[in-house]
Formats: C-alpha cells, sequence, structure tokens
C-alpha cells in the first residue's frame, strides 16, 4: 500500500506537470503542424527518451550531485537556455517558401526521423527545470527505504506516459483538419513557435542573474 500511494502521487504530479506548456509542448505542436504526424511522434518518443535520462540519474542520485553544486546546475541552466535559443532562433528564420504543411508525411527517410527524435530528445534532456522537478518529487515523495527496483518501476511508467501524452498530442494537432488552418501562413506559425522558445531561454538565462 505504501508503494502504491508513492506511485499514485508520483502519477498525478507528474502528470499535472506533463500537461503544462513548456519547452516540450511547443516543439511537439511545432512537429505536428508543419511535418505530420509520423515526425511528430517520433519526436515525443525523443522527448520519453529524454525523461529517461533524468529519470535514471535521479534514482542514481546524481541529480542530488547537479542540485548541490553551483557549477553543474549553472553549466545545465547554460546548455539548456543555449539549446532552446539555437532551435527559437532557427524556427524565426524560416521563410514563406519554406516549412509548409503538407497532407501527408514527407519525412519518412532515416535521416528525418533520426533528426526529429535528437529534437525531442535534446529538448528535454537540456531543460534543467526537468533536473530539479525530477530531483524534487523522488526526494519529497519517494521514501529513501524504496527499493530501487520499485524507483525504477516509477521511472519507466513516467517515461511512457510522458511519450503517451506528447504522442497524442502529435495526433491531435497532426489532423489535417488543424493543419490546413496553417498551411498558408505556416512560416509564421514557425516564427511564433520560435518565440517561444525564446521565452523559455530567456526565462533560464535570467534565473542565472
Amino acid at each position: 500500500m505504501h508503494y502504491l500511494h508513492e506511485f499514485l502521487m508520483l502519477t498525478l504530479i507528474h502528470f499535472l506537470a506533463v500537461i503544462s506548456p513548456g519547452p516540450d509542448f511547443a516543439i511537439v505542436l511545432r512537429q505536428s503542424i508543419s511535418f505530420g504526424r509520423k515526425t511528430a511522434i517520433i519526436t515525443s518518443l525523443g522527448i520519453g527518451a529524454g525523461i529517461a535520462i533524468h529519470v535514471i540519474y535521479t534514482v542514481l542520485g546524481i541529480g542530488l550531485l547537479i542540485s548541490q553544486s553551483s557549477y553543474l546546475m549553472l553549466s545545465a541552466k547554460v546548455l539548456g537556455a543555449a539549446y532552446l535559443t539555437y532551435l527559437g532562433i532557427n524556427l524565426l528564420s524560416s521563410k514563406a517558401t519554406t516549412n509548409q504543411a503538407n497532407p501527408l508525411d514527407t519525412n519518412n527517410n532515416k535521416k528525418d526521423q533520426q533528426k526529429a527524435f535528437s529534437i525531442g530528445f535534446m529538448t528535454n534532456v537540456f531543460n534543467p527545470k526537468a533536473t530539479l522537478f525530477f530531483l524534487a518529487i523522488f526526494t519529497t515523495i519517494v521514501s529513501p527505504n524504496t527499493p530501487i527496483a520499485i524507483q525504477s518501476i516509477y521511472g519507466i511508467w513516467i517515461v511512457l506516459t510522458t511519450a503517451a501524452w506528447f504522442s497524442l498530442v502529435s495526433f491531435l494537432f497532426s489532423k489535417e483538419s488543424v493543419r490546413q488552418r496553417f498551411v498558408k501562413q505556416g512560416y509564421w506559425f514557425e516564427r511564433v513557435m520560435g518565440g517561444i522558445l525564446l521565452i523559455f531561454a530567456g526565462e533560464l538565462f535570467f534565473s542565472l542573474i
């Protein structure tokens, strides 16, 4: 019963966190509208893989080390802000002749799929807020006496539900009825998404001051 209580608490808090708008949601939304369902779902799987990294080092206790080292936390924030800035600037530079949504997925080759997965993975793994989030929930909700095997089950569930949530977002926003609304002005949508990512990057930079 104790483990069930921990699991339910983790599930609830994680669900509330994962549905909150953030860089992950912004990038999946962009992938859904600009490139279609398959690309967006692959990006969602990349986000799930990024979550797995956070879970692993948190369960192993490395997350605590990072949070207690001002140098390591500063480095994590700088890397995260820099990556979001890079993505944001790339999207802001979108032009009217590129990145228009198509009725069918066109990014079916292996290179495009790897890129989609990488974007999701990097966006999540370089988010220092995820580090603090998992450290917080695993130290305040999960008992130190909870076996690593049980904590690993918690982590696997979080990874799967994260990937499932963003796959659902991909499914909903890649519907042609939704995508077609953005077709003619797709580059403006890309620029808006770029601006949103730059806002998140700015928040990270300001947190360094």
